[in-house]
Order: C-alpha cells, then sequence, then structure tokens
C-alpha cells in the first residue's frame, strides 16, 4: 500500500511504502547556506517523525549546491548533523535551484523506524 501525506496537485511532502519513507526536496530559510542547511535539516527531521522514522534510519540522501562553493559550510552543518554510525549513501551536485535565494535542497530516504 502507498501512503501519501500533505499532497497538493503538484506533489507530497511524504510518500510511504513497504516501509520505505521518501521525502519531497526540502529546503531551508536564512541568508547563509549554514542557516539553509540548518532549517532544510531541521525540517527533515520532522517530516521524519510524522512518517515514523528518524535521521538514523536514513538510507540516502541526495544534496543541490547552488554553488559547490558553498560545500565545505554545508558539509559542516550535515556531519553535526547525522547520527555517528549512521551515515547514509550520499550525493551532492551543483544545481540551479528553484529560487534564486535558496542555496541547498536535500531529498532524503528512509527506513520506517521498527515498532516496539
Amino acid at each position: 500500500m502507498i501512503k501519501r501525506l500533505h499532497t497538493s496537485a503538484r506533489m507530497s511532502k511524504i510518500v510511504k511504502h513497504n516501509g520505505i519513507v521518501y521525502l519531497c526536496g526540502q529546503v531551508g530559510a536564512g541568508e547563509t547556506v549554514t542557516e539553509q542547511t540548518q532549517d532544510c535539516l531541521s525540517r527533515v527531521d520532522a517530516l521524519l517523525a510524522e512518517a515514523g522514522s528518524d535521521r538514523s534510519h536514513i538510507l540516502q540522501a541526495t544534496i543541490w549546491l547552488a554553488d559547490m562553493a558553498d560545500f565545505a559550510e554545508m558539509n559542516a552543518v550535515w556531519d553535526a548533523w547525522v547520527p555517528e554510525g549512521h551515515a547514509p549513501a550520499r550525493a551532492c551536485g551543483e544545481a540551479r535551484l528553484a529560487r534564486d535565494v535558496l542555496k541547498v535542497e536535500i531529498i532524503v530516504t528512509a527506513a520506517e523506524r521498527p515498532l516496539s
């Protein structure tokens, strides 16, 4: 069964299927890459919690930067956020993002937390 949450005509923020959680691309507010990455990851945390998962269950992440010169700055935030021993498969590339003010977008796929 496929479950879609926060669905509009264009997309769903969360899609769940067979124990896997797919999040739509998340962007954040702020002036700097650090601020936008922190806000973006806070949004990822909230969506994962709503979907029955968390950052320790992330399987894969794709990160888009508007400028690869911001790679180290984004990584400083990312590295502090990912729980030790739970680094997902990850890719990072440069792309023109949906709005000129955006510096980072993160797309996450995670496993649901096991029921206890």
